[in-house]
């Protein structure tokens, strides 16, 4: 073998060296036994490493927790506890229907204590144990908001406190911003980060391949042991609900097992949010110009017609009176 041929021949197996490291590296890096990616292929109605319940239903190319149908709920859940204490996830999804002015609700991201519950919280339980990112897409709130829907916020629960429907979560939200991401043509992603007790959530909803930021948030404690999951709901309103893909990433690179066991037993918390405020009802809406226009209508033409039959009442009695 010449010397040009030997050279060839290391750069060849050094780049295939360096091919499979980066392979090998990669795949650490994306944990299959927490991850979905297309095409989905399950034996019968399994689903590798996940369960599915209610609507949901699986194709090769999405899984569609909703239909674009009143009253219906569905959720995803992975089989295996996370025990990474830093962990990174990129969910692919598309929600899109045929409402154009009304449309609802929205889907959730969950990693929770509890795992294959439904229940009122976009298809899934109620004083749940753990975070919930919530891409809400109606506002139930009759009072005005500071912000326009779609909306994505999160909320960290310990298991005491109820998402508020009717203030659309505003009530122990730990922070949020808005979104658009219905009925566009393109693939749309959010990434939820979670490191040494910072969570950030970030938005590809514009197509340009690139990470927007919504918000960061310091102080937030999460155990490890919990589950990862997915869930929708419709009801008067409604859309379809379609989950892509879901890649989770494996932060850890010198946390031991003794910290991680450690992990498991602290309570979720948010340090930095405000605490819980009571529900209260919303005030009586006041009437608006059009019926007190028809009130004052109504009133009126009752006063005449009172005075109309007052005048005829006395006329025919002072007729009687000269009759006599």
């Amino acid at each position: 073998m010449s010397f040009v041929e030997c050279i060839k021949a290391t750069l060849i197996f050094i780049i295939g060296v360096l091919v499979c490291e980066c392979a090998v590296s990669t795949n650490e890096y994306m944990k299959r036994e927490h991850s979905l990616v297309r095409p989905f292929q399950g034996v019968g109605v399994n689903l590798a490493n996940w369960d599915f319940l209610g609507h949901t239903v699986v194709t090769s190319n999405y899984i569609r927790l909703t239909p674009d149908l009143q009253s219906k709920s569905g959720a995803l859940w992975n089989y295996s506890p996370c025990l990474t204490k830093n962990w990174e996830v990129h969910v692919t999804f598309k929600v899109h229907g045929k409402g154009t002015e009304l449309f609802g609700d929205g889907f959730a991201i969950w990693y929770t204590k509890e795992r294959m519950q439904p229940g009122p919280v976009f298809g899934s339980k109620d004083h749940f144990s753990g975070l919930a990112v919530i891409l809400d897409t109606y506002s139930n709130h009759n009072g005005p908001h500071n912000h326009q829907h779609p909306y994505l916020s999160a909320m960290v629960n310990n298991g005491t406190w109820s998402y508020d429907h009717d203030r659309d979560g505003t009530h122990t939200q730990l922070a949020g911003c808005e979104v658009r991401f219905r009925n566009v043509n393109f693939d749309t992603h959010v990434a939820i980060r979670y490191e040494n007790d910072i969570l950030s959530v970030s938005t590809d909803l514009e197509n340009r391949n690139e990470w927007k930021n919504c918000f960061v948030v310091n102080n937030v404690e999460l155990p490890t042991g919990y589950f990862f999951g997915l869930s929708a709901t419709t009801g008067d309103l409604s859309d379809n609900h379609d989950i892509l893909s879901f890649k989770f990433y494996d932060l850890d690179t010198d946390v031991t097992p003794d910290q991680i066991i450690a992990r498991a037993n602290i309570i979720p918390n948010a340090k930095t949010f405000e605490p819980p405020r009571e529900h209260k009802d919303d005030p009586k809406p006041s009437m608006s110009n059009t019926k007190i226009f028809f009130i004052l209508l109504f009133g009126m033409l009752a006063a005449v017609a009172v005075a109309i039959f007052a005048i005829s009442y006395f006329k025919e009695k002072n007729a009687r009176k000269r009759f006599y």
